[in-house]
């Protein structure tokens, strides 16, 4: 018979020895992201893969803001954030200090998230866009790459949040294999 474990059996890090962990070398760019529920849900993603970074840039909301609190459920106190103005600017920084920038978009190029090579030591930093707009053509020329996430539907992308927690998922999966 199944059971759900209560929140003591999970044995999950206190906010103090998460900050502290070691976290993947990994970043998400949130490129103009114009909902407050994508960024919170960003953060807890961010949390749950106990990833290096957050990047809040552009238009996108920075803590505190009722509606992003409200669903980061206490992440924006556990994943290191900043705020960039501007999104090529910081990956031309993020390039120069050692990440490869890769644009999660449809894009001419871009290689199916599956078939994305990547070393597990590599640092990585994963931009989404725009909800509407996608990644910008400004920062889109600064990446080295791009991926994009298969799709059988009509629709032509998905939703911020969810397609930072696929290709979190992804990266993950691959380096735990």
């Amino acid at each position: 018979m199944l059971r759900k474990f209560s929140i003591d059996e999970l044995n999950r890090l206190s906010a103090a020895d998460f900050q502290q962990s070691v976290k993947r070398p990994v970043c998400l760019v949130l490129d103009n992201v114009r909902s407050l529920a994508n960024v919170g849900a960003a953060f807890r993603t961010a949390d749950a893969f106990a990833i290096e970074k957050l990047w809040l840039c552009g238009i996108t909301g920075t803590p505190p803001h009722k509606e992003l609190l409200k669903t980061a459920l206490g992440a924006t106190d556990t994943v290191a954030w900043e705020y960039a103005p501007d999104t090529a600017a910081l990956l031309r920084r993020l390039t120069a200090d050692g990440y490869r920038c890769v644009a999660v978009e449809l894009a001419e190029g871009a290689e199916p998230l599956h078939r994305f090579r990547f070393d597990s030591a590599e640092k990585l930093a994963f931009v989404l866009g725009h909800e509407v707009f996608g990644v910008s053509n400004e920062a889109l020329a600064v990446c080295a790459a791009a991926v994009e996430i298969p799709q059988a539907g009509t629709k032509h992308s998905l939703n911020v949040s969810v397609a930072a927690g696929i290709v979190l998922w992804e990266v993950v999966r691959r380096v735990a294999a």
